[in-house]
């Protein structure tokens, strides 16, 4: 390769070593390096330069013209973004990514393959529904999927928090209120059949708790009920607005305009059947927690110290669910401690006036974004997809909006688990994700959003402000792509957080790394065996690259490590 055009040298002050954090990204023992190329003509689209490309996603074959040997480690990127960049190039890639809700209607190796070419990022499960062996099964399917068909889909599972919520309606998989009609709701326990238009109640303070006129909402609203008599343990309710009810949907009642909380204050925020199931998850090495109606950042705290001790090394990251008032109340702090949040906009919207419930996403969207934390907005983006073929323009409306706050996640939820039309659900997102970050590139729409220093030593600050000079430098160069290869994943991580306008192709050597990056946006992230030497490293990565069509000769690229914290600028060879 050429000779580097420029050295610049970083400053080291005393004490800095002693400073770091057992987090941070290795310190730089060789000096901090910015090294630029001359820029050559490149193209942008890729064609494949093996017939076989597609198909083979662990193996090379002996030598070939790019120099790859069957010695070679493989690289392995998610199929379906192998043939996206393959089929369209660089600028093609969707930069906001997809997480669907598995359940009945996807849970078959058929179905669940069919999402994954068709984008989904991440696997939730709801454990709200089904027993613990449903949600193994779909667990080792995802996994399988992975392994045989090249994927990289990550599992979230979301805890049932202690929230106030109904049964699991006899079976049934849904029930339809109508307009006027008398329902029970009652803390008894009931043989099935249920008695018809009677629902359990999982707190057995309920009865005790409501008052005739209050307004009964469930699952944030998408059906209500007035309370007109109680009965001992059981309260009679007229249907106000109709609606879906749905297996274990929260119940939260308001009285004279103001929900009444005081009760769900008091209980805990992770349950014993959430301890049951958070063991659950680690045990079959699910890649994300999502907690329900998080309280406070003591709470998050709490539980990945748990999972320190119980996961022994894991990668296991924790999403706080923002979603009710108390978790408003302490919002920096939850995000701080955690890994990442979710909008759950559905239960938030039944605890804050319906009206508040758009500032309140794009504050949330905001702020994790300045303390470099992923977010995803969840809930009702395409309810209307549960039944029918196509969405409301509504609908589409508020995608396009989560898109343009460059959220880094959207998430399906009765959509893809129970919905007639999942696959067509997660082909709206997408197309509506490429086709407004297509308009804000064209537009150059750089948002002037000031990012606030997460740095928490010398070390980290480094690697911050290489990250930051990397995305502008991308977005004044117009490079086709950045590439970082980390260990960790933080500084994929600090880039994701920059949204250049570029993708971002991130290279580590875990796999659990390497699906927990697939939640942030605009990376793409391959596992790949590297080593201290840059060089050697870009060397070999060209090669595997262009020997499965993902990029050419002349395309340009900027390069970052976290391993020697460097910078460079140069095509390819």
């Amino acid at each position: 390769m050429a000779a580097a055009n420029s050295l610049l040298h970083a400053p080291v002050p005393r004490g800095a070593a002693a400073t770091r954090s057992p987090l941070s990204p290795p310190a730089p023992t060789p000096p901090f390096l910015l090294r630029l190329r001359a820029r050559r003509p490149h193209r942008r689209l890729l064609r494949s330069s093996s017939p076989t490309a597609a198909s083979d996603l662990t193996a090379f074959p002996p030598p070939n013209p790019n120099g790859i040997f069957a010695s070679d480690p493989p690289i392995d990127v998610d199929a379906a973004t192998e043939a996206d960049l393959r089929e369209n190039g660089f600028r093609s890639t969707r930069r906001t990514k997809l997480v669907c809700t598995v359940g009945p209607a996807t849970s078959s190796p058929d179905q669940l393959e069919a999402l994954a070419v068709g984008g989904m990022n991440v696997a939730r499960l709801n454990m709200c529904h089904g027993d613990r062996e449903w949600h193994r099964a779909a667990i080792r399917a995802v996994r399988r999927l992975n392994e045989e068909k090249g994927f990289a889909v990550a599992v979230m599972m979301d805890t049932e928090g202690s929230e106030i919520h109904m049964g699991d309606l006899g079976g049934a998989s849904s029930v339809k209120a109508e307009d006027g009609e008398v329902w029970t709701f009652s803390v008894r326990s009931f043989e099935l059949p249920l008695p018809e238009r009677t629902i359990n109640v999982n707190y057995d303070g309920f009865a005790e708790d409501v008052r005739v006129g209050d307004e009964l909402l469930v699952d944030g609203g998408m059906a209500q009920f007035e309370v007109i008599e109680k009965i001992g343990p059981d309260v009679k309710c007229r249907c106000t607005d109709p609606g879906l009810l749905l297996p274990r949907a929260n119940l939260t009642f308001w009285r004279d305009g103001s929900i009444v909380r005081e009760r769900n204050a008091m209980l805990p925020t992770i349950s014993s059947k959430d301890w049951l199931d958070i063991d659950f998850g680690i045990a079959e090495g699910v890649d994300f927690i999502a907690v329900s109606f998080v309280k406070s950042a003591e709470v998050i705290k709490h539980l990945k110290s748990y999972i320190a001790a119980r996961g022994r090394g894991s990668d296991l990251a924790v999403i706080a669910k923002i979603e009710s008032i108390d978790s408003l109340k302490n919002l920096e702090e939850i995000i701080r401690a955690s890994d990442g949040a979710m909008v759950a906009r559905g239960d938030m919207g039944a605890q804050v006036p319906l009206e508040q419930v758009p500032s309140i996403q794009q504050k949330i969207v905001q702020l994790c974004r300045q303390l470099n934390k992923p977010v995803i907005v969840a809930s009702q983006l395409l309810e209307s997809m549960i039944e029918y073929p196509t969405p409301t323009r509504a609908e589409v409306a508020d995608v396009s909006e989560a898109v343009r706050q460059r959220a880094d996640a959207l998430m399906l939820s009765g959509e893809s688990a129970m919905g007639r039309y999942p696959d067509k659900a997660l082909s709206v997102l997408r197309s509506v994700s490429l086709r407004i970050e297509k308009w804000w590139r064209e537009e150059k729409r750089h948002e002037a959003l000031e990012l606030q220093s997460v740095s928490s030593s010398f070390s980290d600050k480094i690697s911050e402000e290489i990250c930051n000079s990397a995305a502008k430098m991308a977005n004044g160069l117009g490079v086709d792509a950045v590439f970082v290869f980390t260990k960790t994943g933080h500084m994929a991580s600090l880039l994701s957080r920059c949204r250049p306008d570029c993708p971002v192709f991130a290279f580590t050597t875990s796999t659990s790394v390497r699906r927990r990056l697939n939640l942030q946006w605009g990376l793409i992230p391959f596992r790949l065996s590297f080593s201290d030497d840059m060089e050697s490293n870009l060397n070999r990565t060209f090669s595997l690259l262009k020997a499965r069509g993902m990029i050419q000769s002349g395309d340009l690229v900027i390069a970052l490590s976290d391993m020697l914290q460097s910078i460079q600028v140069m095509n390819v060879p």
